[in-house]
């Protein structure tokens, strides 16, 4: 590639990703659907890396980050959540935020899309070292960050870890102040561990169909199970166990009590009907971080709030994003 992200000092220097290799498939509309995807971050100036993390702490770790060839503008670190790749859930946020004046860098999280790692720690913590690393071999030092569900987990813990490279975080129906004791008590639509593991990593049409019904306030009235198959086959079928001890990780024992607080403005999106992690957990996390903190409800969307209503949820986050930092701090709207 004639241009590549600078390597930080003493970081690994990003290789071009090797072409994601995926089972043949005879029309395949998941195939056909990621590869249309992946085009539009061609068209916008992105392009894939695969940035090899140093032993022993990268420990066999590699994290595919989409990013412009030399991130020269403000830059904003995009979290997926669980599900399709981070193409699927971002692909409409890049014209809007480069054009707001925004250098969108888009990773892969751990057993994701194209990152992987041989070690054995699954908590947001080391995911969110992966990426900080990652963000330091391309050389950015400073950055907003925003994630969604699993990813606003992550983006939480880099606040905390990192707050002299992230300047403010958005977090988008993260649920990052639920305990495990609100599974037993009928909070969410799982009651344990397990169930949320079978919900959030799907093996069969009926799990995706279930799934897709939850995260969604409209979900589309026809699912043929050739579809979610093919969708299942193509896009969900890597690490599923790896995936499945992420979620035992960040559940088993949580209590908001050892949540820290970050010190970073941080705005807060929430589609009012979640079902996944309803309303209840953005209000504690408004209140837990107190006046840097601004809530705003997205009406008549779910958990799915990213996709439903990208266009509003955009919106928001560009226009939190150049706010002076003073108003951001003190929750003026």
């Amino acid at each position: 590639m004639a241009s590549e992200p600078t390597a930080a000092a003493g970081a690994p220097a990003p290789q071009p990703a090797a072409p994601r290799r995926r089972p043949p498939c005879v029309l395949s509309f998941s195939l056909a659907r990621d590869r249309f995807l992946r085009r539009r971050f061609f068209s916008a100036g992105l392009r894939p890396f695969s940035i090899r993390l140093p032993s022993p702490a990268g420990a066999g770790t590699s994290v595919h980050v989409w990013a412009p060839p030399r991130p020269a503008r403000r830059p904003v670190l995009l979290l997926h959540g669980f599900g399709a790749s981070t193409t699927w859930q971002w692909a409409s946020y890049l014209r809007p935020l480069l054009a707001a004046g925004f250098d969108p860098i888009v990773p892969d999280l751990l057993f994701f899309g194209d990152s992987c790692t041989l070690a054995a720690d699954r908590s947001e913590v080391f995911q969110a070292t992966a990426v900080k690393a990652a963000m330091d071999a391309i050389g950015v030092r400073r950055f907003d960050v925003v994630g969604v569900s699993y990813g606003g987990f992550v983006a939480y813990r880099m606040a905390a870890m990192y707050p002299e490279a992230v300047d403010r975080a958005v977090m988008v129906c993260a649920g990052v102040c639920l305990e495990e004791t609100d599974l037993a008590a009928g909070l969410f639509p799982v009651a344990g561990v397990a169930e949320a593991a079978e919900l959030l990593v799907p093996s069969r049409p009926a799990d995706v169909r279930r799934l897709v019904h939850l995260t969604f306030v409209r979900p589309p009235p026809i699912m043929p199970s050739c579809f979610l198959r093919d969708y299942i086959n193509v896009m969900g079928s890597d690490h599923n166990q790896e995936k499945t001890e992420l979620l035992h990780t960040l559940i088993n024992g949580r209590k908001l009590s050892d949540l820290p607080k970050i010190s970073q403005p941080t705005l807060i999106i929430w589609g009012e009907q979640d079902q996944v992690f309803p309303m209840e957990l953005a209000h504690r996390l408004e209140r837990h971080l107190g006046e840097k903190s601004r809530l705003v409800v997205i009406k008549k969307a779910g958990h799915a709030v990213n996709l439903e209503k990208d266009k509003e949820v955009c919106k928001n986050i560009v226009e939190y994003l150049r706010e002076p930092i003073l108003s951001a701090l003190n929750g003026e709207k």
